[in-house]
């Protein structure tokens, strides 16, 4: 997010603020960054040159560090970024991956997509404030994000990539877990089960909370390993196209890696039977745990959507 926010800062956010609060003193100088901030000058100041935007002449009284300012630029990116992301990959797998024959399906809600699209729009707000500490922490450079690859080399570059999905997908799996009992189900978790036959939609149609706690871990992680800030970026990017992706009702089967990765077809069994395929991304932490179930052609939820067809 750091990155983020500091682009938004060179190419629209000081023109913004130097309006809303505006200083007494020309600008001569970018507005003082924090730790966090600066180490990406260098990516920022070359771009500077293209900026279409023409550098406010009076500097605002925040500067970029301010953290009024911060928590306030963050709300809004945080807002902006997770619409635009939601949107655009859920309709593209709604469009053109998503079997609309699913709906079809006697347990699908009438007006269910609008009813996902409500939810997540609702929940949107409350997980933005939740994060938002997380965030603001990283902007002000109190994780482990690095720049420069030379720093760790590019054997852990590599390898931070594999670590980071099984270290969040087992502590997803056990937040997950812990939210199908019945206390935590009831009342933050059963809004998500009320889409039994999901669409993309539904990805992120959440209670606030269960949606920020099972976001918890990719903060988490860069608290306690050193991450390229840049890989983080192109993670948390991935993470939420993965979210969207295991949620378009697919049971496709006996594929090589089926029985490895947590892919759309176990977790539609998860909406399903809702006690099986807690797992994120893999089916290790399910095997471990017990609550591994095989996606298998006789429980596809499209056979009884074609008997219905059949019987009409």
């Amino acid at each position: 997010m750091d990155v983020i926010l500091a682009l938004a800062d060179e190419y629209l956010l000081d023109r913004v603020w130097a309006r809303l609060v505006p200083g007494t003193h020309a600008l001569l100088h970018l507005p003082t960054q924090s730790h966090a901030l600066s180490k990406n000058a260098s990516i920022i100041a070359p771009l500077s040159s293209w900026s279409i935007f023409q550098p406010p002449a009076i500097a605002s009284a925040w500067p970029r560090d301010h953290l009024t300012r911060q928590i306030l630029s963050l709300t809004v990116i945080t807002l902006i970024g997770i619409c635009v992301l939601y949107f655009l990959f859920a309709s593209l797998s709604f469009y053109f991956i998503f079997n609309h024959d699913m709906m079809r399906h006697p347990r699908f809600l009438p007006n269910q997509v609008k009813l996902e699209i409500i939810c997540s729009l609702w929940a949107f707000p409350g997980m933005t404030l939740l994060t938002l500490p997380f965030f603001l922490s990283e902007v002000r450079g109190h994780t482990r994000l690095y720049d420069k690859v030379e720093d760790y080399g590019w054997p852990y570059l590599i390898a931070s990539v594999p670590i980071f999905l099984l270290f969040t997908d087992y502590c997803i799996y056990w937040i997950h877990r812990w939210l199908h009992v019945p206390f935590l189900y009831k009342r933050l978790h059963k809004p998500h089960h009320k889409w039994i036959i999901p669409t993309p939609y539904a990805s992120h149609a959440f209670h606030a909370v269960d949606g920020w706690a099972q976001s918890v871990p990719y903060h988490l992680f860069i608290y306690i390993f050193p991450l390229q800030r840049h890989l983080y970026l192109a993670l948390f990017v991935f993470v939420n196209f993965w979210s969207i992706l295991i949620h378009d009702s697919d049971m496709v089967t006996d594929h090589p890696l089926e029985k490895v990765i947590n892919g759309p077809s176990h977790h539609t069994l998860h909406h399903i039977y809702f006690t099986c395929n807690y797992g994120q991304y893999f089916t290790w932490a399910d095997r471990a745990g017990g609550s591994y179930r095989q996606p298998q052609k006789e429980l596809d939820p499209l056979l009884e959507v074609k008997m219905l067809k059949k019987a009409d």
